[in-house]
């Protein structure tokens, strides 16, 4: 089969290459927002389709057998628009999605239900941040003067930015003990991070000094069947 995949996450990565070992033609589409983005197996486009007109356009032009979601889980937009090409089009289409973290014990999460809300609790729960929310969401915390970022991004975050603040600029997966060693050095008092689910260090090593988390949950599920892991959707496409 042809298939359409809206990547840009290391399970796309990891889908695109069950995909191509199976025997089907993968065209994973990027958003282009890295410069030096991690490809994977198959063709790759970069760009994007101009709206849900635009993605039912390239469906029908690439003669595309299935459409497969695998952005991130808060790239919603995205996945609206892959939710009503999907429809408009009769291509079917299948979703990849990460579980989300739960809270273990002795863990003292904050849930909140976006940047705005995080921003307005944050000073409440610590002074020194650790800010993982990706560079696109640095601007929601400009106006706190009263904290101190420390923000890790994969590109440099834009304007505005906390006055406050060191940037990181590095790409995971990253290991529990050196996000704890981390943490220590820049004596962070608060990790600030998106319900993204995956690899979970940063989170562990939070647990193991007792630091409290601000979890901003992810936007509402798409009204369609999800499956959690590349392998499921590799399987269902056998």
């Amino acid at each position: 089969m042809r298939v359409l995949l809206l990547g840009g996450t290391a399970e796309a990565r990891q889908l695109a290459g069950l995909l191509v070992a199976d025997g089907h033609t993968v065209i994973t589409s990027l958003a282009g927002r890295t410069s030096t983005p991690l490809l994977p197996p198959g063709e790759v486009r970069i760009g994007g389709f101009g709206g849900v007109d635009g993605l039912v356009a390239y469906l029908r032009d690439s003669r595309v057998d299935v459409l497969v979601d695998a952005t991130h889980p808060f790239a919603a937009t995205m996945t609206e628009h892959a939710v009503a090409a999907g429809r408009a089009s009769g291509v079917p289409l299948k979703i990849l999605r990460r579980p989300g973290w739960t809270a273990g014990p002795g863990d003292e999460w904050h849930r909140v239900a976006s940047l705005t809300a995080a921003a307005t609790l944050l000073p409440r729960l610590g002074r020194r941040v650790f800010l993982t929310t990706g560079r696109q969401g640095i601007a929601a915390f400009a106006h706190l003067d009263e904290c101190w970022f420390l923000a890790r991004s994969v590109e440099p975050p834009g304007t505005p930015a906390p006055r406050h603040l060191s940037v990181l600029l590095d790409r995971g997966p990253f290991t529990m003990d050196a996000e704890r060693r981390l943490m220590l050095d820049h004596r962070i008092d608060v990790l600030l991070t998106k319900d993204s689910g995956g690899s979970d260090a940063k989170l562990a090593a939070a647990r193991a000094l007792t630091l409290p988390v601000l979890m901003i949950n992810r936007p509402p599920p798409p009204p369609v069947p999800l499956f959690p892991t590349p392998y499921a959707i590799a399987l269902a496409l056998r």
